[in-house]
């Protein structure tokens, strides 16, 4: 499988967010890549108050124009796309994740179901979660998603280890505290950290975050044993296509993690 990472960087207003993702779609398929992937909430950032009232307008409908316009265009290139957004359903807002197929249509939509996207009291009539997890078969092997958190909640990981997905997605959302893009930072404190998660799901992983001044973007592509196989450094807006291999599925039955 081809795939192209592209960290963005997310901009003031929301139109040009759903443009550079569409550059980014663009930009993937002239690299012949089967798979574009952008980040968490790539439409908007992570810009949520807490507040209802302010926070609904974030969310897109799906179907809908924005995802509509993705789907149009994943469909004209032939390409997948996963990425992350605000999801609004009736009055509820919910961290999803969309995989979009090479015709246009959605494969698989994921809701994030640890609540560390808004604060422990925000309305939990408005701000919701999800609770399903499943994979789906494309043309280059097996998906499924977990979003930012998600991935340190062993119990989750756990689930996706027994799915024996070929490729598990992780779109992020996530700034140091006191903010900065400090690679060595990343390095020392964090790398670890991921690579010991990614092991415990034992999938082929690929994670994406988007830039801004405080968001410190990055993107890492695991091998189901935890070694990186290649990434974008922190603090650069671009788009890195590389081929990723499909790695045998383990038995059923092994052990969750080594």
């Amino acid at each position: 499988m081809k795939a192209t990472v592209v960290v963005h960087r997310v901009a003031p207003a929301a139109a040009a967010h759903v443009e550079t993702l569409v550059a980014g779609i663009q930009h993937a398929a002239d690299q012949g890549s089967d798979l574009v992937m952008f980040s968490e909430v790539a439409t908007t950032g992570s810009i949520n108050t807490d507040q209802p009232h302010e926070d609904r307008g974030l969310g897109v409908a799906i179907p809908g124009p924005v995802v509509g316009r993705l789907q149009d265009c994943a469909a004209q290139h032939r390409i997948h796309v996963a990425l992350g957004l605000f999801e609004r359903d009736g009055n509820r807002l919910f961290d999803t994740a969309l995989l979009i197929d090479r015709a246009g249509a959605i494969r698989l939509t994921y809701r994030r179901i640890t609540s560390g996207w808004h604060h422990p009291r925000a309305d939990p009539n408005f701000y919701a979660e999800g609770t399903t997890l499943t994979a789906s078969e494309t043309d280059f092997g097996s998906v499924c998603f977990l979003i930012c958190g998600d991935l340190f909640d062993d119990a989750l990981v756990d689930r996706v280890h027994r799915l024996h997905p070929d490729y598990l997605l992780v779109p992020f959302a996530r700034s140091f505290a006191g903010g900065g893009h400090s690679q060595d930072q990343w390095d020392r404190a964090e790398h670890d950290a991921y690579a010991k998660q990614v092991k415990r799901a034992g999938s082929t992983t690929l994670l994406v975050n988007y830039l801004d001044a405080e968001y410190f973007g990055g993107a890492f592509a695991f091998s189901r044993a935890g070694h990186l196989l290649a990434c974008v450094p922190l603090g650069r807006a671009e788009a890195l296509t590389f081929a990723v291999p499909r790695e045998q599925r383990p038995q059923h039955g092994a052990a969750a993690h080594t």
